[in-house]
C-alpha cells in the first residue's frame, strides 16, 4: 500500500485515492481546532507520563519531481542559482576582489585602518558643553610629549647639547611651542620648569619636553609634522646619552588601531582554520567543508568596505572594526553551514535510486534557497532587528556598531542565500560521490528531547536556577570607560602614561573641572573652596577662564573615573546651589552622561527590539506565545553571560589564563553591546529550531513530536554552529584590547549558555509544558497570519 505523502511547503497532505486535507498550521486554521489540526483528528496534547513512541513515522517527504503549482520568490531564486551557478561564483568573486582592495588594500589612497578613531564614549551632555565652552576660550592643541631617563642634568655640556637638540625642535613647521627645562631661562633649576622635572629636581635625572602643534592643522600637514617632531626629540634623548620615549594622543591611537588590526588578523587566523576543520569533521568532506568558509571570506570582504564607507561619514571607532567584522564572519560561517547541511539533505533525498540528475540538483537548490534560504533571512532579520536597536541611542559611537553591524548582517544573509548554494550546486557530483545520508529522526537529540518531555517542569528548574546563579555578579557591576588601560600591560604607550602619571604629577589633567559663568573670581573662589572636604579631593584650583568665565580645577585621589571622582560630579550637579551657573567636565562627568544617555534610551531601544522580535516571529509561527517565550530565555541568558563577565573581569578571575590586568570594572559599552549582539546570536539559534519545528507541526505531527523531530534535524547544526561562533569569538578573547577581550569573552558565554541550557533544554521543555497553547493566539491575529503571514510556498 502506498504510503501518505506530504508537501509541507504548500502545506497539503495526501493519500492515493483519499481527498486532499488542508493542513494550515497552529494560527489560522479554518476548523478553529486549538491545536491547528482537522477535527476529525484528536488533539495531542502533551501526555507527561507515557513514553513517546520512538518508533514513530518520519514527517512526510516532498515528491522531489513534483513542482508546486505556488512558487515562492525564494524558490524561484533557487532555480535561477540552479541554472547558472557560475554567474554568481563570478560575481560575488570580483565582488570580494573590489572589497579587499577597496578597504584595506590601499587603492583609494588610504584604508579603513588609516580612518579609525579613538576615545572615551561620548554624548552631548553637560561634560561635553563644559568642553565646548574651555575649547572657544582655550583651543585644545595637540601635543607630544618627550620622557627622558638616565640623563646627568648637572653636567652643563650634557644640558647644553640637549639645549640645542631641543631648540631645533622649535623650527620644524607646524610647532607652536615647546615647553622643556633645557630651555628655561634660568637654567634647569629655574623653579617655573619643576614640574618637568621628575620630584622637581634634578637629582633623578628625569624630564619631560612637551611640544605644541598649531591649531587648525590639516590631517596630511600634523602628520608630517608629527612624524618629525617624533624623531627631533628621541635626538634629543641621543645627544644627552640618555634614554627617551615619546607619547600623546596620536600614539596611542596608533597603538590601539595597530593591535586592533594585528587582533583581527589573528582572531581570522585563529578562527577560520579551526572552523574549516569542524566543518570537516560535521560533513566528512573538504569541499562541504569549505563553501561556508568561502562565504565567510567574502562576507568579511563586504563588511570591511561597508565599514570603510561608514568611516566617512562618521566617526568610526577603532573597536568597531573586530566586533562587527568578527560578527559577520560567524554569522556567515553559521549560515553557509545551514545552507550546505540542507543541500546535502534534499540532495539526498532525489539520489535514493542513483545519482542525482542536473534537473534534481536544481530542485534540490529550489527547496534549499526557500526553506534554508528562509531561516538565514528570518535569522538575519532577527539580528539585525537586535543591532537596530542601538541606533536609538544618542552616543556616536552606538549608532556607528548599529549601522555597520546591520549592514554586515545583510551582508552575510545575501552572500548565504545565493553564493553559498551556487558552490553546492556546482559541487553537487562530489557531494554524490560522498554519499549524502538520509536524515534520522532518531538519535541523540532525539533521545535527549523525549528525557527532557518526561520531566519538564524538573527541567526548567534546574536550567533557571543554573541561569540565575550564573546571574547573580551581574548585579554588582560597576561600568568604567578606560584610557591607555585598554592596552595590554607593558605596551610602550601604556608605560609611558603610567609613567608620566607617577613622575610628573603637576602635568596630570584634573579628575574633575567646573566652568563657572561668572566673572566674579573671588567668589567662584569661595563656592570652590567648599570643595575642598569632599572625600578624595586633594587640591583645589580656580582661574579665569576667558571674560565671563572660570575654570575650578578639582584633583582628586585615585583614578579619573574613580567612585570618588563620581560621587563629586553628582554633588557638584545635584547638591550644590552657587549663584552662578556651572557645567561639570572630566571622565567620570563624561561617563555619567554616557550612561545617563544610555539609561534614557534603553527603553526605546529595548521596545523596538522586542516589538520587531515578536513580530517576526509572530509572522514565522502564527503564535503569541512563542515569541514572548523566546524573549524571556533570551534575557535570562543574556543576564548569565553579563554575570560570568562580571565574575572573570571585575572581580576579577582567570586574569593569568586570559592575560588581562583588570580595571575593576566592566567597560561601559560592554553590557550594551553584549545585550544587542548577544540577543541577537540568540534569536539566530532559535530561528534555526523553531522553523523546523514549525514545519513539521504544520505537516501534521502533534506539539511533542514535532519538538522531538525539530531537535533532532536541527541539534547538530545548533551545536556545530554554537561551535563555530565560540571558535570565531575565542579569537576576541585572544586579542589585547581589554574591550574586546570582554566583549568576546561575554558573547562566548552567551552563545555556550544558548546553544546547551537553553536550545537543549529549556525550549523542550517549556514548549512541552505548553502543549498546544504554544501555538495559540487571539482569533483576530490568527486571521492577520492567515493573511500576512510568511510560511512555505
Amino acid at each position: 500500500m502506498p504510503s501518505p505523502s506530504a508537501d509541507s511547503s504548500a502545506g497539503v497532505t495526501s493519500t492515493p485515492g483519499s481527498p486532499t486535507v488542508l493542513v494550515s498550521g497552529p494560527p489560522g486554521r479554518p476548523t478553529g481546532s486549538p491545536t491547528g489540526r482537522p477535527r476529525s483528528e484528536p488533539d495531542a496534547g502533551p501526555d507527561h507520563t507515557r513514553e513517546p513512541d520512538l518508533g514513530a513515522a518520519s514527517p512526510p517527504e516532498p515528491d522531489p519531481t513534483r513542482r508546486s503549482p505556488r512558487r515562492s520568490w525564494l524558490t524561484r531564486l533557487g532555480g535561477v542559482i540552479g541554472h547558472h551557478p557560475w554567474r554568481f561564483v563570478i560575481a560575488w568573486a570580483v565582488a570580494a576582489v573590489v572589497c579587499f582592495a577597496v578597504a584595506v588594500g590601499g587603492v583609494t589612497g588610504e584604508s579603513l585602518f588609516n580612518r579609525l578613531q579613538s576615545g572615551a564614549p561620548g554624548v552631548n551632555g553637560e561634560a561635553q558643553k563644559a568642553q565646548d565652552v574651555i575649547s572657544s576660550v582655550e583651543p585644545s592643541l595637540t601635543t607630544l610629549t618627550l620622557q627622558v631617563t638616565g640623563a646627568d642634568l648637572t653636567d652643563p655640556a650634557v644640558v647644553t647639547a640637549g639645549a640645542g637638540a631641543t631648540a631645533k625642535v622649535r623650527d620644524i613647521p607646524g610647532v607652536n611651542d615647546v615647553r622643556s627645562p633645557l630651555l628655561a631661562p634660568n637654567g634647569v633649576t629655574d623653579p617655573s620648569v619643576a614640574s618637568l622635572l621628575s620630584g622637581g629636581s634634578t637629582a633623578a635625572g628625569k624630564f619631560v619636553t612637551v611640544v605644541d602643534f598649531d591649531a587648525g592643522l590639516d590631517k596630511a600637514a600634523k602628520d608630517t609634522a608629527e612624524a618629525a617632531v617624533d624623531t627631533a626629540l628621541l635626538d634629543v634623548a641621543t645627544a644627552m646619552d640618555a634614554k627617551g620615549t615619546v607619547g600623546g594622543f596620536g600614539p596611542v591611537l596608533k597603538a590601539i588601531t595597530s593591535t586592533i588590526e594585528r587582533d583581527l588578523l589573528r582572531g581570522e587566523g585563529i578562527a577560520l582554520p579551526l572552523t574549516f576543520l569542524v566543518m570537516l569533521f560535521v560533513f566528512g568532506g573538504f569541499l562541504a567543508a569549505g563553501m561556508p568558509i568561502i562565504g565567510a571570506v567574502v562576507s568579511i570582504g563586504g563588511a570591511l568596505l561597508s565599514l570603510f564607507g561608514f568611516s566617512h561619514a562618521l566617526d568610526l571607532d577603532a573597536t568597531v572594526v573586530n566586533i562587527v567584522t568578527l560578527l559577520g564572519l560567524g554569522l556567515s560561517i553559521d549560515y553557509g553551514l545551514l545552507i550546505v547541511s540542507r543541500f546535502r539533505e534534499e540532495l539526498s533525498r532525489r539520489e535514493r535510486r542513483g545519482r542525482a540528475t542536473p534537473e534534481e540538483v536544481i530542485g534540490a537548490a529550489e527547496r534549499t534557497v526557500d526553506r534554508a534560504g528562509r531561516t538565514v533571512l528570518f535569522s538575519g532579520l532577527t539580528v539585525a532587528i537586535a543591532l537596530s536597536g542601538l541606533l536609538v541611542f544618542e552616543a556616536d559611537i552606538m549608532k556607528a556598531i548599529g549601522l555597520a553591524g546591520v549592514s554586515v548582517v545583510l551582508v552575510a544573509m545575501v552572500v548565504s542565500v545565493t553564493l553559498v548554494p551556487a558552490l553546492a550546486v556546482l559541487g553537487a557530483k562530489r557531494l554524490s560521490r560522498k554519499g549524502s545520508v538520509q536524515e534520522s529522526d532518531t538519535g541523540f537529540f532525539s533521545r535527549l528531547a523525549h528525557g527532557v518531555q518526561r520531566r519538564p517542569v524538573w527541567v526548567i528548574l534546574g536550567s533557571v536556577a543554573v541561569l540565575v546563579t550564573l546571574a547573580l555578579p551581574a548585579f554588582g557591576m560597576k561600568l568604567t570607560s578606560s584610557g591607555t588601560e585598554l592596552l595590554p600591560k607593558g605596551a610602550p604607550q601604556r608605560v609611558f602614561f603610567e609613567s608620566l602619571a607617577a613622575d610628573y604629577p603637576a602635568l596630570a589633567a584634573p579628575e574633575v573641572s567646573v566652568v563657572a559663568q561668572s566673572a566674579d573670581t573671588a567668589a567662584v573662589t569661595t563656592w570652590a573652596q567648599t570643595l575642598e572636604s569632599r572625600p578624595g579631593v586633594t587640591d583645589v584650583a580656580v582661574r579665569p577662564l576667558g571674560a565671563d568665565h572660570q575654570l575650578v580645577s578639582i584633583m582628586v585621589a585615585g583614578d579619573p573615573n574613580s567612585e570618588q571622582a563620581q560621587a563629586l560630579v553628582h554633588h557638584i550637579r545635584d547638591d550644590t546651589r552657587p549663584g552662578f551657573t556651572t557645567l561639570t567636565t572630566g571622565q567620570a562627568a563624561g561617563q555619567i552622561d554616557f550612561l545617563d544617555s544610555m539609561t534614557r534610551g534603553a527603553p526605546y531601544a529595548v521596545g523596538l527590539v522586542v516589538l520587531g522580535t515578536f513580530v517576526l516571529l509572530f509572522l514565522m509561527t502564527g503564535s503569541v506565545i512563542v515569541p514572548i517565550k523566546a524573549l524571556i530565555l533570551n534575557v535570562i541568558s543574556l543576564g548569565a553571560a553579563l554575570g560570568v563577565t562580571v565574575w572573570i573581569f571585575e572581580t576579577p578571575h582567570l586574569e593569568g589564563l586570559l592575560n588581562f590586568s583588570s580595571v575593576g570594572a566592566v567597560e561601559s559599552m560592554v553590557p550594551f553591546l553584549v545585550l544587542a549582539f548577544g540577543f541577537g546570536l540568540s534569536m539566530d539559534y532559535e530561528v534555526f529550531l523553531l522553523s523546523r519545528i514549525t514545519e513539521f507541526y504544520r505537516a501534521g505531527h502533534d506539539n511533542d513530536r514535532a519538538v522531538s523531530l525539530g531537535l533532532q534535524r536541527t541539534g547538530r547544526i545548533i551545536t556545530s554552529a554554537a561551535l563555530l561562533i565560540v571558535i570565531v569569538f575565542g579569537g576576541f578573547i585572544a586579542g589585547d584590547i581589554l574591550i574586546i577581550k570582554e566583549m568576546g569573552l561575554a558573547l562566548v558565554a552567551a552563545v555556550i549558555v544558548d546553544s546547551t541550557l537553553v536550545r537543549m533544554l529549556l525550549v523542550p521543555a517549556t514548549m512541552t509544558l505548553l502543549g498546544k497553547w504554544n501555538w495559540w493566539a487571539p482569533a483576530p491575529l490568527r486571521r492577520l497570519h492567515d493573511r500576512f503571514g510568511i510560511t512555505e510556498g
